[in-house]
């Protein structure tokens, strides 16, 4: 169901959960979707955007790619987990310095990156 209440086509749902596979599997063509008209800060059913999904993945490209089309950085998911947060816990550094370099916030999310990274001995860098 939509928000309004109105039932979403299950059409939609698949082409949907299709798009939010393409962001876990790092699949570059999503941005070819984004740039079709689909919203880059879409959420799935658990709040996660793509930008979440490809960087709780480590895909680098993918998440450059979103970031240029101006998915938020700072965007979390139902759980408050960020996308940075996601990447620290991966320890995907490029990832994660692609992250703080769009600005994400290491100090956002529960837990934050910062705290993540502090849980995990890893080097966060940033602010």
């Amino acid at each position: 169901m939509s928000d309004e209440g109105v039932p979403v086509p299950d059409a939609i749902l698949e082409l949907a959960e299709a798009l939010f596979d393409l962001a876990r599997e790092g699949k570059i063509d999503l941005l070819d979707h984004i740039r079709a008209g689909v919203p880059v800060n879409l959420l799935d059913v658990n709040g996660n955007s793509f930008l979440m999904l490809a960087a709780y993945h480590a895909h680098t490209d993918l998440v450059a790619g979103l970031l240029e089309l101006g998915a938020n950085p700072n965007l979390a998911n139902d759980r408050g987990q960020t996308p940075l947060a996601g990447a620290v816990f991966k320890r995907a550094r490029a990832v994660v310095d692609g992250l703080l370099a769009a600005g994400a916030n290491p100090d956002l999310g529960e837990p934050s990156a910062r705290e993540a990274a502090s849980m995990f001995g890893f080097e966060l860098g940033g602010k």
